[in-house]
């Protein structure tokens, strides 16, 4: 038997899935953080291997959040 799907919605793009998971409070306000601390850093000065060890921590961040956002997941 058939049967009629006319009013199933199709998958959304994955495009406005990315946008979507982009958009959430938590994503944007990691990635604001982030790129707040790599702008203190480098603001502040690099002047110590310990100012070293944050900018990459930072960076760390932002690229999991970013990675984290190009990545196709189910949700």
């Amino acid at each position: 038997m058939l049967i009629d799907h006319a009013d199933a919605q199709a998958p959304a793009a994955p495009k406005r899935r990315r946008m979507k998971r982009a958009l959430r409070v938590e994503r944007v306000g990691q990635t604001a953080a982030s790129l707040c601390w790599i702008a203190s850093v480098l603001v502040s000065g690099i002047t110590s291997p310990g100012d070293w060890l944050q900018l990459c921590a930072a960076s760390a961040w932002l690229l999991a959040n970013t990675v984290a956002i190009a990545t196709a997941a189910t949700d």
